[in-house]
């Protein structure tokens, strides 16, 4: 297989692709669960691995994730009325239940039975941790539901974001596993950055930029170690967590909370950047909390109503050349989560792999392509895909420093599971 034809199976999600069943057979992020509040609300349009669906909450509070589409004559249902336990058509009044079924069509009559002969495709809906998340794949083969730390602590204890981003799910992926970056991209917001400065380790980022990889299988996907000198002969690691197809955790520092992402395929040449912070045994302080609204870590503003960046293409990222040339800023744009979507939205729709050149730090993203790339094949032959059993959500990251003798993987092997009331391992 050919580096371009690599990148087109990795790269492409939508139905019937290779990757497209792979990130079916997983729970994903699809909305906010402020984006249905009520019963009866105003239905959202969604669009996930280049299906073009309607999400709504009927009288009852059910979920329902159907076709966008009113199977009559074409029209969108973002128009209709959600009433009745149901979502109706404006145009002729036809009327769907969540489970997609057509329950009444008004100009037949009710005895002929013509409306149970109509049903859009439909998806099914949970809801935990303040996200609404959806199952496309095969529903005799639906997996355990999701159990990431974040979704499953108390609500005081976590915060969630999302953003709508201008490229590839790869490209705004890979740029997450990659540790190597923030020495160089993000060096300024490590000093600044009310959710990030004040950590021991941030030194070790600003002073090591050779930094070493050690990348391992893990059940649901990869540990990524990113090792950096520290004093006397030891080693500051840094491991991120990687659970197929596209979650990570993010090392976190001192006692901030931990982070990290998924990045949901909308298509092929755009996709979701979810975002999370999350503390296991304390409350997110109301500092912390208004950080996270103003902007600052892995989180950004929004134009109102909108999840677009208020820094976007349009306006490139509000760039500040003379902070750049100042140093102030590595990049002269402000706002790590946007520094990080510049970069990888500057590569184009879709980056072309078969003209770049890897070295040593791109471990994590050689393996990561690897793990996706040979369980979406693997899958065409009937062989499960990792990371759907719960246990392989229930995983941190964590920052330690260690002598040089001692392998990562073996000393941080509790510090890497996820359970209640155990305090994170940072530095």
């Amino acid at each position: 297989m050919t580096k371009r034809e690599q990148n087109e199976l990795l790269t492409q999600t939508g139905p019937g692709t290779p990757m497209g069943d792979l990130f079916r057979r997983y729970w994903m992020p699809a909305l906010m669960s402020s984006e249905l509040p009520e019963p009866d609300c105003p239905p959202v349009r969604v669009k996930l691995l280049s299906e073009r669906m309607i999400a709504f909450r009927d009288s009852s509070g059910k979920l329902g994730l159907t076709d966008e589409f009113c199977a009559h004559r074409g029209v969108s249902l973002w128009f209709g009325r959600v009433e009745e336990n149901g979502i109706r058509c404006p145009y002729h009044g036809w009327k769907y239940d969540t489970s997609g079924q057509c329950v009444e069509v008004p100009s037949e009559p009710v005895e002929s039975g013509y409306c149970k002969k109509i049903k859009l495709k439909a998806y099914p809906m949970i809801e935990r941790g303040g996200i609404i998340w959806t199952y496309m794949g095969p529903p005799e083969l639906q997996p355990p539901l999701p159990e990431f730390e974040f979704a499953t602590v108390a609500k005081e204890r976590s915060y969630v974001s999302k953003r709508h981003q201008e490229c590839n799910y790869l490209q705004a992926m890979e740029g997450g596993i990659d540790s190597s970056h923030v020495s160089f991209l993000h060096s300024g917001a490590l000093e600044r950055d009310p959710l990030f400065k004040g950590a021991r380790g941030n030194k070790y980022n600003l002073q090591d930029f050779q930094v070493k990889f050690e990348v391992v299988e893990s059940d649901g996907g990869l540990l990524i170690g990113a090792r950096r000198n520290a004093e006397e002969g030891n080693y500051y690691w840094r491991i991120t967590q990687w659970v197929m197809p596209c979650f990570t955790a993010i090392p976190p520092r001192g006692d901030h909370p931990i982070h990290g992402h998924f990045w949901v395929p909308i298509d092929d040449e755009t996709c979701w950047s979810w975002s999370y912070d999350y503390h296991p045994t304390r409350d997110l302080t109301a500092t912390e909390v208004q950080a996270m609204d103003d902007g600052h870590g892995i989180h950004v503003k929004l134009i109102p109503g909108t999840f677009i960046p208020v820094q976007n293409k349009d306006n490139d990222y509000l760039m500040d050349r003379a902070a750049q040339k100042a140093k102030i800023s590595y990049s002269g744009i402000s706002g790590i989560a946007i520094q990080d979507s510049s970069l990888q939205e500057s590569m184009g729709p879709i980056a072309d792999r078969s003209k770049e050149n890897l070295v040593s730090t791109d471990n994590g993203i050689i393996m990561a392509r690897h793990r996706l790339r040979k369980a979406a094949l693997a899958l065409q032959k009937g062989v499960p895909p990792p990371g759907l059993e719960a246990i392989t959500h229930r995983v941190r990251s964590a920052a330690l420093v260690l002598p040089p003798d001692v392998a990562f993987k073996d000393a941080a092997k509790d510090a890497l599971i996820a359970r209640e009331g155990v305090p994170l391992t940072s530095v």
